[in-house]
């Protein structure tokens, strides 16, 4: 993506769960652009993946909760731009704990809004699992009604449609986020096959022909610099944002993996199902129109997670 048109205005970013999978690197990417980056994070998971930031002086951290009213009170004023990613991510994580799923996804982004003067603009994440179980033939655009089948689905489209009503916001309803990040999620689906066709060797897979889409990370962060810095054009709208050659079935997925793995064994289960649901492909053209496009490949993201995945220490009940 090229910004070298673009001469953003020196603005001060508060991200409220920054120190996270998609966080960790967002922060470097609004750095480089020349934003003043603050982010807001409790490090719930004993992450310390912000560590290289702290050699900017355009970077500050606050050890804080984003549930926290007395925190938010005094962070929100003194910022142009928020971006809160604080969450309890993917359908397992808001299971096991539903209150702390709903506290944080819904209502910290309701206390934010209400902290948060008009004039404030803001860019939230939402998942775009919200069309729920579609037919993996239905191109899903944003005029689909949002069909959430899991928890984490319901506080997500909740937070979205509390922030749009308000007005001076945007919601990207990503796809499923793949590739390397100082804080490492192995969850997510390009992730979880491809770390276990390199540990493990084979793949059990449910539901083979269930479709989604995905997307970069990299891509991801630049779409919110994009979205910060053309906010005027793209506001108070909902978008999708995918890799258009990356709507894909688990089949489909696992076998581009195996190219790179080619030692994998894939078994397709006849018997048994995946709890997770979600089966549509996406339309990314409404955000492809505002002139942003995702460019970083599925092989390019699958090359870069078996280079990452060499690194990763043993798991603490593994001898090898």
């Amino acid at each position: 993506m090229n910004y070298d048109t673009i001469t953003p205005m020196p603005t001060k970013v508060l991200l409220t769960g920054g120190a996270g999978y998609l966080g960790s690197v967002l922060v470097g990417h609004l750095l480089q652009r020349g934003y003043q980056v603050t982010v807001l994070d409790s490090l719930l998971y004993g992450q310390a993946s912000l560590l290289g930031y702290c050699r900017d002086p355009r970077f500050e951290f606050v050890r804080g909760d984003a549930r926290d009213e007395r925190v938010l009170r005094d962070l929100v004023p003194k910022h142009d731009m928020l971006i809160p990613l604080a969450a309890i991510v993917g359908m397992k994580a808001c299971d096991h704990d539903p209150l702390l799923a709903r506290s944080t996804n819904r209502d910290a982004i309701v206390l934010l809004n209400r902290l948060r003067s008009p004039a404030q603009p803001v860019i939230m994440p939402n998942t775009n699992s919200g069309y729920g179980t579609r037919s993996g033939d239905l191109y899903c655009t944003e005029e689909t009604p949002l069909e959430p089948i899991s928890l984490y689905g319901v506080t997500k489209v909740a937070a979205e449609r509390e922030l749009l009503g308000s007005g001076n916001a945007i919601a990207l309803r990503l796809a499923t986020v793949f590739g390397p990040s100082p804080r490492m999620r192995l969850d997510l689906l390009v992730n979880d096959f491809t770390y276990r066709s390199v540990t493990d060797g084979f793949l059990v897979i449910y539901e083979k022909d269930f479709k989604r889409n995905y997307v970069h990370i990299d891509d991801v962060a630049a779409c919110f610099c994009y979205c910060l810095e053309h906010f005027d054009a793209m506001k108070d709208e909902a978008y999708n944002f995918g890799l258009n050659d990356a709507n894909l079935s688990k089949a489909e997925l696992a076998a581009a993996i195996q190219h790179y793995v080619p030692s994998l064994l894939i078994h397709f289960a006849e018997v048994g199902s995946d709890p997770d649901k979600r089966n549509y492909i996406v339309s990314n053209d409404k955000i492809n129109r505002r002139g942003i496009r995702a460019e970083v490949s599925l092989d390019t993201g699958i090359q870069q997670l078996i280079k990452a995945y060499r690194l990763l220490p043993r798991g603490p009940f593994r001898n090898a």
